[in-house]
């Protein structure tokens, strides 16, 4: 069995792919319309894994948000990503963390107010 993607609802496609592109890296793999007022792309990276889904259903933008779920996405610098982080004027929620000296990670929200997780493996 392979774990293909995780899908996200989000409210407005442009911000969320802008997002996902500029702040952890990710690559449209592929965008469709499917349906009225509903629009899916999804976003990966080069070499292939697993992918994020978005849905966005022009017709409603209720988001339902679960805050014990989080995303981690694994990066070379977390000085790196923090410095763009601030510079794309984007609030860091929580950390940085070390919890041991393997690992530090901070937490950041997406648009739709998905926890994301940023983490430097040391």
């Amino acid at each position: 069995m392979k774990f293909c993607w995780s899908t996200l609802k989000v409210k407005n496609l442009e911000e969320s792919l802008k997002f996902y592109q500029e702040i952890l890296g990710l690559e449209i793999r592929r965008r469709f319309s499917a349906g009225p007022n509903m629009e899916i792309a999804f976003l990966g990276i080069e070499d292939g894994g697993t992918e994020i889904e978005l849905i966005c259903n022009g017709s409603s933008d209720e988001i339902k948000v679960g805050e014990d779920i989080s995303w981690g996405f694994e990066v070379d610098s977390l000085d790196k990503v923090m410095a763009l982080v601030k510079e794309k004027g984007l609030a860091i929620h929580s950390g940085p963390f070390q919890p041991n000296p393997n690992v530090k990670f901070f937490f950041l929200l997406d648009p739709n107010g998905f926890k994301i997780q940023i983490v430097e493996n040391l």
